[in-house]
């Protein structure tokens, strides 16, 4: 599934841009089958409460929101992910997570850095 998103910001090419979607639009439909399974219609995969699968999962939601900014795209919806939409909601308002999320302006500034130097290409922040 990473390496799925992470193809949508290296792709080259349209088609290639676009089968790489298709393949985290596959990944997250499973993810929402699991939560049903999981959660047993409770607020976090575990139960009540933020746990293992919780952590695990919402590591990857900021570079899912990454993604979604940077390509104009929509990953979590409501019509294909209702119940994973409202758990990264829940997860990311949670009092316990929301002070240590980077925001999504942070990391897309981190991710031009590195994909400008990955691509051979100097950036001015990165110079500083």
């Amino acid at each position: 599934w990473f390496p799925s998103l992470k193809a949508i910001g290296t792709a080259e090419g349209e088609d290639t841009r676009k089968a790489a979607i298709r393949q985290v639009e596959k990944g997250l439909v499973l993810l929402e089958g699991a939560f049903g399974k999981c959660s047993k219609r409770k607020a976090f995969f575990g139960g009540d409460q933020i746990e293992y699968l919780d952590i695990a999962f919402g590591c990857f939601l900021c570079l899912l929101r990454v993604e979604e900014k940077v390509n104009g795209i929509k990953l979590l919806s409501e019509t294909k992910t209702p119940n994973l939409l409202k758990w990264a909601h829940r997860f990311c308002s949670n009092a316990v997570v929301k002070d240590v999320m980077p925001t999504i302006e942070s990391l897309i500034e981190s991710d031009e850095i590195i994909m400008g130097r990955m691509k051979g290409v100097a950036s001015p922040a990165s110079k500083l």
